[in-house]
């Protein structure tokens, strides 16, 4: 019933641009933060970004601040991330993460993900 959806990875050179999107589906999208997670082979899952319910506060990881942006549009039940300047250290595949903060254990739910090679 709860679905998220991923989608708009692939191969990019670097310094190229990707804009990942999840589109959700069986739940409130609307009162729901959401997060960019990204998990490369061998290493641990990682925060990239976060969104407030209603957009109106965002964080990132250091190390892709200034160069990815989250923003989400509630009527369409869809958070994206634009990727810009991209580097090789940024090859993994990523997932978006719904979470309702005030009932975080039965309401926090993810997508299958979507993998973003960079490379010449």
């Amino acid at each position: 019933q709860v679905q998220l959806v991923e989608s708009g990875g692939g191969l990019v050179q670097p310094g190229g641009s990707l804009r990942l999107s999840c589109t959700a589906s069986g739940f409130t999208f609307s009162i729901y933060a959401m997060k960019w997670y990204r998990q490369a082979p061998g290493k641990e899952r990682e925060l990239v970004a976060a969104i407030t319910s209603a957009g109106g506060s965002t964080t990132y990881a250091d190390s892709v601040k200034g160069r990815f942006t989250i923003s989400r549009d509630n009527a369409r039940n869809t958070v994206y991330l634009q990727m810009n300047v991209l580097k090789p250290e940024d090859t993994a595949v990523y997932f978006c993460n719904a979470i309702f903060e005030a009932l975080p254990m039965t309401n926090n739910y993810w997508g299958q993900g979507t993998q973003v090679i960079v490379s010449s």
